[in-house]
Formats: structure tokens, sequence, C-alpha cells
């Protein structure tokens, strides 16, 4: 599984990159705290029904709280055929801007 640290997805965020793909895997009592801009909220127990949401021609990077719930979360996408990284540490290593 591929994975990037929270500050090189902040770089990644901060250059601008209109080819990023945030999938914010927490729950929504936690997502209402701050997410990462342009990310896209999908729960971890909904990742399977909302498979069809996903292209897989693009490459997502999983996050959550910590890198737990976004790890478990590229292992089972990537077993489907996805193309997927971790971001390690989670938002409790976001430095970036939230909305």
């Amino acid at each position: 599984m591929k994975q990037l640290t929270a500050k090189q997805v902040e770089e990644l965020v901060t250059e601008g990159s209109q080819y990023l793909n945030i999938i914010d895997v927490r729950e929504d009592d936690e997502v209402a705290s701050g997410m990462i801009p342009d990310a896209k909220h999908i729960p971890l127990g909904s990742i399977e029904s909302r498979m069809d949401e996903l292209d897989k021609n693009k490459e997502y990077i999983m996050v959550c709280r910590s890198g737990g719930r976004s790890g478990q979360a590229s292992q089972f996408l990537e077993s489907k055929g996805f193309k997927v990284i971790n971001m390690t540490g989670g938002m409790m290593s976001w430095e970036g801007p939230t909305k």
C-alpha cells in the first residue's frame, strides 16, 4: 500500500494539484471539526456501498483521524482494483487548512 505523510499531502494541496482526490473516511461528528479543503466525505462503513462514486482511473488519498481507518479503506479499495494512497498520521498530523 502506498503511503504519504500529512506533510506531503499538505504540500500537494498547497501546490494546487487539480488531480488530488482526497477521501475522508471519518464519521460525521469527526468531520464537523474540519476537513481538508475539497476532500470528499465517505465514512469507512459506507465505502463498500459507495464505491460506485469512485473512478478506478483516478488515484485517491485516504484520510482519517490517525491513519488506521484510512489504511483499512485503502486495503479494501486496493483489493477492488482502485489506486489509493494512505495518509499516515491522519488529521491528527494535519497542519494545513481545513474547511
